[in-house]
């Protein structure tokens, strides 16, 4: 699997950017990579060990799925790794890491590190992945 990296500056505190992202009431305001698509629930237990679920859906109803997975590293405003539950027919899980800095001003830079997949492009993952970042921001930067 390869590494994938897609980042944001989100124009708020470290304190407030790490709560916004791993707060279960505040994840169903941006987990979600496009306009047309929401997150209608979710559950947190930002511990090693803890899970977390995040159900996305279409706004028409369309279609849903769940992100689900564990986590294997939290440290306290600063990184947050996971293993996302194995996929059916696969023999791996997908990691991600997410780290928050502190890059000064009250802003914070959030990036994110994943092991791709093999079913689509390399880009087009990446492209996901930073459509849900740019949510992130723009809602961090709201609330």
């Amino acid at each position: 699997m390869q590494k994938t990296t897609t980042e944001t500056i989100v124009n708020a505190p470290l304190i407030k950017t790490c709560n916004t992202y791993t707060d279960s009431k505040m994840i169903v305001g941006w987990a979600f990579a496009s306009d047309d698509c929401g997150a209608p629930y979710a559950e947190n237990d930002l511990r090693v060990g803890g899970r977390f679920l995040t159900r996305m859906s279409a706004k028409d109803k369309s279609f849903s799925f769940d992100f689900t997975g564990i986590y294997t590293e939290v440290t306290d405003l600063q990184k947050i790794s996971y293993k996302m539950d194995k996929e059916e027919g696969k023999s791996e899980c997908r990691g991600y890491d997410t780290t928050f800095e502190d890059v000064g001003g009250d802003r914070t830079k959030v990036t994110v590190v994943f092991d791709s997949e093999d079913q689509n492009p390399i880009e087009t993952q990446k492209t996901g992945w930073q459509s849900i970042l740019d949510n992130f921001k723009k809602f961090a930067e709201r609330c």
